[in-house]
Parts: C-alpha cells; structure tokens; sequence
C-alpha cells in the first residue's frame, strides 16, 4: 500500500511537468518550453519596440519563446537567462578609400537594422535574467531605464552604443552580482554622469567600460573606483576626466590588468599610475604628454600592451625600453619622436604590433625586418626613413613567416622592388605608396598568396604590370595610381582576382586590350581607370558590374555614345566621372543619376536633362548643351513641396540660352553654382537671395543686364562673386562690403558700373582678387585699399577656402575658376587660384594720384591701373612690393621719374609704363633692362632698354638720388677730388686768360662744351 502511494506521487509529478517537459526516448532530448508569464513579458516588451527589419519577426503570440530569436532560456527549468538584442548587422563604408588597415576593419553596425522605442519594465518579470544585451541599436537619447536596477540576478549588462543619453541613472549601483557593465556611448548621444558613488555597490565587478561618458564632474572617480575589489579591466576613454587624484601615490587596483585612460586632456600622469606594476595594457593615447617618453614606466615591465599614441612627444626611443621584453603592442604614433630606430627594438622577441607611424624617425627599416621573428604588424608611415626596402642579399627568414601587415607609406624610400617581396608569403596588407620607387613590379609578387591589400600609388614605378597579379586570389584592394606604368593589360591579369573590392590605378598610360564578350570574375566596389586607353567603344565588360559605387574612367580615349544599359548601372552608383573624353549625344541616365556626377569635358548635346533630386553634385561643363534651364532648375518643383538636395553645379562653357529662373527658394542647400559662359540674358532675379548657403557664384560671360539686386546681399557666406563680362549698369552697390564680407574673389570686370569706387569694398579684408576693370568708374583709388590685409600678408597662400571641402571629389582638379588678365594676357586661374593676389581696375575714367597707401600691399601680385586718368607721380614706395610679378600704369597722365627702388622688385616681369608723361633715366636693374621698349614708349624716358641714349642734362640726378636709396649720406670722394682738381686747374692755370676779352669769349665756349663731355663720361664710367 504505502510503495503505491508512492507510486501515485511519482505519477502526479510527472504529469505536473509534463506541460514543460517532453521527454523523447527516441533520441534521448529533452525539450524545455518557456514560462507562460515570461513569454507575455517579452510580448509586451516587443510591443514598445520599433524593429523597422523586422528582426523579431519570430517573435508570435503563441509558441516556445525559448525558441525566439535573441532568447535563451534554462535548459531545465525553462525560464528565459539571457537576452541578446545586440545589433549583428555590420556595413563597410560604401564607396571610401581610406589607407590599410582602416579600410579592412571600418565597419560599423547596419543602422537600418537598429531597435528603437522604449525599455518596457515588462522585462522585471524575468526573475532570472543574468545576461542583457542591448548594444549597437539607437533609442534616440533616452535615459537608461531606472528599473534595470532591479534585475538584480544580471552578471552581464551592455547598453554600449544603443543611443541612451543623460544622466545614468544610480539604481544600477544595486546590481551587486554584475561582472561586466558597457556603457560605452556612442558619438551621437551623450550619457554623463555627476556623482559616480554608485559604482562602489557594484563589489563583484571584473569589467567596466565607460567610454565617452561624460564625468567631468565626477571628482572622485578615483578613490569610487580604487573600492572595486575584483576590477580587471578599466577603459575610461574620452571621459573628459578632469582630476586624477594626483596628491595619491598608490591605490588598490591589484586586480588591475587593462587601464584605458586614453583622449582625456586633463588626465596628465598622477603618481599612483606607476604603482600598477602588475599592469598587462596601458593605453595613454590623446592624453597630452609631451617631451620624452615618461620615465615612470619603467617598472611596469610586465606590460604586453603599451600604446602612448597622438601626444607630443619629441625625444628619441629611450634606451631603459629593452627591459619590456614582454611587449607584444607597442603604439608610439603621431608624434614627434625622432631619430633612428635604436637596437633596442631588436630586445622586443614578444612584439606583435609595432606601430611608429606619423613621426620624425630617419634611417633604414632593414634591421627591424630581420630581427623581429614575431611581428605581424609594422606600421613606419609618414616618417623620414631613406634607403632601400631591401638590401640585394637579405632574405629575412625569421619575420618573413610571421609578418602580416606592413606599412612605409610617406617616406623617402627609393630603390627598385625586387623578388624578395615574394619572400613574405603571410602578407595580409602591403603599403609603399608616396615614396620614390622605381623600375618595374617585380614578378615574386605573385607569390603573395594572401596579400588582401597593396597599395604602391605616387611612386616613379614604371614598366608593365606583371601578369602575376592574376594570381592573388584574396587580393581586394589594388591601389596603383599616379605611378608611369605602361603597356597592355589583358584578361590575365585579372584571371583569379574574383574577391577585387576597389582598384584605383588612375593616372598610368595602360592599355586594356579584352574581347568584347569578356565577362570579369571580379564585382568591385570602386573602379578608377582615369588615363587609361580604353577606347574609343565604351567598355561592354563594365555591363556586368553589379557592385559598383563609384566608377571612373576620365580621360580614357572614349568616342561613343552611353549605351542604354548603362543606365542600370549608373542607378547605383554613389560617383561617376566620364570627363576629358569624347562622349556625344544625350545622356540617357538622367532620372537615376549618382549622387556625384562628373560629364566634363565632352560633347555631349541637346537639352539640359533632367536631373534626380538624389545628386548632390554635378558638373556638365565644357559641352555642347543648349536651350533653355528652366525645366533644368524648376520643372520638378512646381508640383513638389520637397526642397532641392544640389549642392554644386557646374554648367559652365555649354551654348546654354534663356534667363535664370525665379524659382531658387527650394535650393537652400546650393553651395556653389556656375553658369559662366553662356548664352543666358536678363536679370539675375531677386529669388538668388534664398540661396543663404552660397560659397561661390559666377555668372561670367553671358548677356545678364539691369542692377544687382538687393537680395544677393542675403548670401552672406559667398566667398566667389564673379559677374564679368555683361551688361550691368549702375553703381557698384554699397552693400557688397557690408554683408559679404568674407569675399575672396570680387570680379565685376567688361560691365557699365559707373560712379566711384565705394569705400566699403575696403572693408572686403579676405580679399584676394578685386577685378573693376572696363567699367565707367570715375573718381579716386580709394586710399583704404591698404584695409584688404589679406594682399599684404602670406595667410592668404594657407586659407584659401576650397569649395568642396566636404565632398569626396578627389580625382577632379580645381572647382573653382576666375578670368583675370595678368602680365598683358588674358588667362583662366583655376588650380592655383589660391596662390593669386590681384588688383585690375583698368580701363576706367579714375583719376587723382596713385595713393602710396597701395603699396603696403606687399604681397600683391598684380596691379593693373592702366588706361585711366591718373595724374601726378608712380609712389616711391612701389619697390616695398617685393612679390610684385606683373604692373601695369600704361596709358595714364602720370609725371615726373620713375622711382630708382622700382628695381627691388626681383619677381617682376611684366611692367608696362608706356603713353604717360614720365621722363627720365630708366633705372636699372637686370628685370628692367630685360623688358622690351614697349614697356616705355610715348613719354619722355632714356636708357635702356630704349635705342634712346641719355644726354648728359637728362642724367643729372638730384642731390640724394645718385647712388641709390640709403646711401645719400654718403660722400663720394673720387667724385669730390675729380671737382677740386678742376677748380684749382681752372684758376691758376686758366684764370689769367680772363683778363684778354677776345681770349675769354673763346674759351668760354671751350669749356662749356669740355664741361658738358666730361661729366658725360665720368657719369657713365662712375
């Protein structure tokens, strides 16, 4: 009876668990299904959630929730321990090219995979919770919900990049099992907190990461801290630490293995950091240290990891470093070490990852390349190191099989590349670009077997390119621009290369020779072949290249029209560049453009297409488009509420007619906008006031009439004005240097401006250019020109502000252009604009003297003040304008000499005096005598380089002049003696003649012509 209620009880257990259990004799598996209540907790925290990807789409209403995505659950009990909301979901960076290893490793999380909403407290109903991940999604801000204080049972909690921002709230200093706590924000949120004493609950404690939260305020961070027990692992950077505790000279971390401080200014190097001697990593990167490498860490010789990268060191490598023979990481980057690389490095028989990148280091790399049998990792870039990569009979046995990554970008290597390359067969990455290499590519590259990136751009190399390339099957990213290669690349050069991501090889004189019914292994992202010959048909291959975000193939031979199917193409691409070819008819890709879209430079025709809203940038200049731009700027905004994404447009040099269109408030984002050289007429119209966001206009070379309108002066960030070469009339407005006054460029030149110079222009002090020429300007040079300071000092060559600063445009030239007429010719400046200072204010009614106040202008380039009415004389201060390349006073009514010192100006050569009243000896110096006599004909000048010689009378020469400046104080004694031995010879051997008459008026006559003949010859010889 009793073995029976035993047996009753047993049965009643089993079928109590038999809702939760099921037992399978088959297999022997146990299935645990999740509680009802837990899994209406994660439905009602499902329900606040915003899951645009539908990444709990597996989340139902009925079901094991045990089972759902990012659950996991007990294997016996059922209830739900963990929950992984972490966003998986990773994206490169479309369409960059940034150096190794950066563009390996840039990825961040997929955003359009992010949760959002709110933190449901539901989720207290799991009891047993101990794992909380909801790192990388973005929750727009809000604070951290004060309840997860309350899950008490959590061991592990990241919230680290989830967009949380605020105060973090104190309840979570309650979770006392917590092992691991993230609170790493991200950069587009802010988190801070204002008293840390929180942190001290949390006594069981192993890793904490509160990397760029904000505890400025927080004091005490140190001694909060220094109370947690078992803290292994510490990262604080960009924390805006402000106080280190430095009065303390040890503390408690003896747990302590990883410190990471690193980016906070005002952390500096308190005592007790080099009382952690027991210390694994050390990070000091952004920390502000400056002079010699801190002396302090020479006890922490238990370090694997130091980095004390971005500071200002400026000493050499110190010798006591040989001690760290532990290190495995060693980051002294962007600084300014210097010196050779000393022997020491060679005690590093743990490194793993050296990295001397952005310094002053000099030298040969050869040593390090033998002795480091560990190294995977060398990074030497943008140094001063000299020399050859290899010497003709090293092999490097020891680092060739270890080595993973190296980098010798921005040297001075020179040499040739040779076969040992194919030595380091475990080359994941290879960067030699910007160096001095020569010669060919060495075959032994091929050899390479899992190089994944190389980059030899903006060397001298030369020769073909080996057909070994084909054999690097994991290569994906090539880079070889700017380099003299030439020859023929065929089909075999590609034949293995089916993982390619980004090939830039622009700026090369190779051929590429397929069949026409070629099909490439390869779907590269980034493809830049400008220079190239691919023509004169359009590439056929480039149909089948589904990946690509950015192709360009500029000036490449090209004669064709665009095949229809490339429209597919060009839908998703990011960047195009066709230009410098000979591309005709329309484009036929018009209403799926990429967002940056380059067609200069062809002959391209017909109407101005229509463009999607999508592009951001676009240049049609230098073809043959015509007809009106109405439907260009308006056509899709008349039924449209949306504003315009533009940003710049180029439509210069095309046979573009019409007038400008009213409808400009719907382009608010337009930096830049050219439409010089074309047919267009009327009046620029008051809508152009809408464009706030204008950096540069220019509306050169059409048929524009009427006044400027008022509105223009609401573009107040217009750093280029170029209007010349219209019809406008009136007065220069006033306002012009009042409201725009950050002008670069000022180019009103071939209009009917009339009326005076205004005095505000002299407010204009980023000036660099100032075109009024052929106008009807009348009055005075206004003697405030000497106010534009940006033509009297060299800051002009440094702040010249490039117009697309922040687009990737790096494969095109100049987008800025401005006509100005120097050293008598009529020339386009575009590349070198920045390296421009020019005033031309010719051919206008100006009168009044040359003010002396222009001359302070000392870095002037250009003065063109010709075919005025300028009176009186050239200022003897002009030879102070020593950076003076081209003067032009021609065709004034200008007096008087020409000022001696005019031959200090070393640069000049262009000067053009002629058709004025000057008269004179021409000084000399060895510019001026070089110039041609038209530079002085039509006044009244001698010497050369005038066939006129000068009279005697001509060369007389003031008192204080002879000589040159500074030197009118000085006495000419060869000169003083030749005149007293005349005088005495005069009187007491002549002086008695006077006495007869008939003999005096002889001789008077005599002498006067001796006289006259031998001041002549005295001045010329002395």
């Amino acid at each position: 009876m009793e073995n029976s209620s035993h047996l009753f009880v047993f049965l009643i257990a089993i079928a109590s668990l038999s809702s939760t259990i099921t037992i399978s004799f088959c297999n022997g598996t146990v299935n645990v299904f999740c509680k009802e209540s837990e899994r209406q907790a994660l439905l009602s925290f499902k329900h606040d959630l915003k899951d645009p990807m539908n990444r709990l789409s597996s989340w139902k209403g009925s079901g094991d929730c045990c089972s759902w995505t990012g659950i996991s659950c007990d294997n016996l009990t059922g209830h739900v321990r963990e929950l992984h909301f972490g966003n998986p979901f990773k994206t490169v960076f479309a369409g960059q090219s940034y150096p190794a290893p950066f563009d390996i490793f840039l990825e961040e999380p997929d955003w359009r995979y992010a949760l959002s909403g709110k933190i449901n407290p539901s989720l207290l109903h799991l009891n047993y919770l101990n794992h909380l991940n909801l790192s990388y999604n973005d929750f727009e801000g809000i604070p951290i919900p004060s309840f997860i204080g309350s899950l008490k049972n959590l061991t592990y909690l990241d919230l680290s990049h989830a967009g949380f921002g605020g105060v973090i709230p104190y309840q979570l200093g309650n979770l006392s099992n917590l092992h691991y706590l993230n609170l790493r924000s991200y950069y587009r949120t802010t988190m801070k907190v204002d008293i840390l004493q929180w942190v001290s609950g949390l006594v069981s404690l192993q890793f904490l990461d509160m990397s760029r939260v904000h505890l400025s305020k927080a004091y005490d961070w140190v001694e909060v801290l220094n109370m947690l027990p078992s803290l292994m692992e510490l990262r604080l950077s960009s924390c805006e630490l402000g106080h280190s505790s430095p009065h303390l000279s040890m503390i408690n971390f003896t747990s302590l293995a990883i410190f990471d401080v690193s980016d906070n200014e005002k952390f500096g190097l308190p005592k007790w950091l080099f009382s952690l001697t027991n210390l694994d990593s050390l990070y000091l990167s952004y920390t502000f240290l400056g002079g010699s490498i801190p002396y302090g860490l020479t006890n922490m010789t238990r370090l694997r990891i130091l980095h004390l990268s971005s500071n200002s060191l400026n000493s050499t490598i110190p010798e006591w470093l040989c001690g760290f023979d532990r290190l495995e990481s060693l980051d002294l980057s962007f600084n300014g070490l210097k010196g050779t690389i000393p022997s020491v490095i060679g005690n590093f028989t743990s490194i793993i990852s050296l990295n001397l990148d952005v310094n002053q280091f000099e030298g040969k790399i050869n040593h390090l390349l033998r002795d480091l049998c560990r190294l995977r990792e060398l990074w030497r870039g943008s140094n001063n190191f000299s020399g050859t990569m290899f010497e003709s009979s090293e092999r490097f046995p020891c680092v060739a099989n270890s080595l993973e990554e190296l980098r010798l970008s921005d040297n001075q290597l020179n040499g040739q590349l040779t076969n040992q390359l194919g030595l380091f067969e475990k080359l994941i990455s290879l960067e030699i670009d910007n160096n001095s290499f020569s010669g060919s590519i060495p075959p032994g590259i091929g050899k390479l077997s899992n190089l994944q990136y190389f980059d030899a751009s903006r060397n001298q190399l030369n020769g073909s390119l080996p057909e070994s390339f084909g054999q690097l099957a994991k290569l994906e990213w090539l880079y070889i621009s700017h380099n003299s290669l030439e020859g023929v690349v065929s089909e075999i050069h590609f034949c293995n290369l089916t993982r390619l991501k980004t090939f830039l090889a622009s700026g090369n004189s190779l051929t590429l020779k397929t069949s026409r019914h070629w099909v490439p292994l390869f779907q590269p992202r980034n493809l830049v072949l400008n220079s190239w010959n691919l023509g004169p048909n359009f590439p056929h291959w480039i149909r089948w290249q589904r990946n690509l975000r950015r192709l360009e193939i500029s000036n490449t031979n090209i004669s064709d029209a665009i095949p229809f199917w490339f429209c597919n193409i060009s839908s998703r691409l990011t960047k195009l560049n066709l230009s410098h070819n000979q591309f005709y008819g329309d484009f036929p890709c018009a209403a799926y453009p990429p967002e940056i879209i380059d067609l200069r430079f062809n002959h391209f025709n017909g109407s101005m297409p229509t463009i999607s809203s999508v592009t951001m940038f676009l240049d049609f200049s230098n073809n043959l488009f015509s007809g009106s731009v109405f439907h260009f700027f308006c056509q899709r905004n008349i039924d449209k509420v949306s504003v315009e994404t533009f940003t710049y447009v180029f439509l210069r040099n095309n046979l573009l007619s019409g007038a400008i269109p009213e409808y400009w408030n719907k382009w608010k984002d337009l930096k830049v906008l050219s439409l010089e050289n074309n047919n267009l007429f009327g009046n620029i119209p008051s809508s152009i006031g809408y464009l706030t966001n204008l950096w540069s206009l220019h509306l050169r070379n059409n048929s524009l009439y009427g006044g400027l309108p008022l509105s223009l002066q609401n573009c107040t960030y217009l750093f280029t004005l170029d209007l010349g070469e219209n019809k406008f009339v009136g007065k220069i407005p006033q306002w012009i240097g009042r409201s725009l006054s950050g002008l670069m460029v000022l180019s009103l030149r071939s209009n009917k401006f009339h009326g005076d110079i205004p005095l505000e222009l002299c407010n204009l002090t980023q000036l660099q250019i100032l075109d009024l020429a052929h106008n009807n300007l009348s009055g005075s040079i206004p003697k405030c020109f000497s106010n534009l300071s940006s033509m009297n000092t060299m800051e002009h060559f440094k702040i010249f502000f490039h117009p697309l600063g922040d687009v990737h445009y790096d494969a095109f030239e100049s987008m800025e252009d401005v006509m100005l007429v120097t050293k008598g010719t009529k020339a386009e400046y575009s590349n070198i604009l920045h390296l421009v200072a020019s005033i031309d204010l010719s051919d206008n009614n100006l009168s009044g003297h040359i003010p002396s106040e222009i001359t302070r202008l000392f870095c002037l380039q250009t003065l063109n003040l010709s075919q005025n009415q300028l009176t009186g004389k050239i200022p003897s201060e002009v030879g102070d304008m020593r950076w003076l390349e081209s003067l032009d006073l021609s065709r004034n009514k200008l007096s008087g000499e020409i000022p001696s010192n005019i031959s200090n100006l070393t640069f000049l050569s262009h000067l053009n005096l002629s058709f004025n009243n000057l008269s004179g000896h021409i000084p000399t110096g060895t510019q001026i005598q070089s110039l041609d006599e038209s530079s002085f004909i039509g006044n009244q000048l001698c010497g050369p380089p005038l066939q006129k010689g000068c009279s005697p009378a001509e060369n007389i020469t003031p008192p204080g002049v002879l000589g040159g400046q500074g030197n009118s104080g000085e006495v000419n004694y060869l000169h003083l003696s030749l005149g007293l031995g005349f005088a005495f010879g005069f009187w007491s051997v002549l002086g008695s003649l006077l006495i007869n008459m008939p003999w005096t008026t002889a001789l008077c006559g005599l002498l006067d012509r001796l006289v006259l003949k031998l001041y002549g010859i005295i001045f010329e010889y002395f």
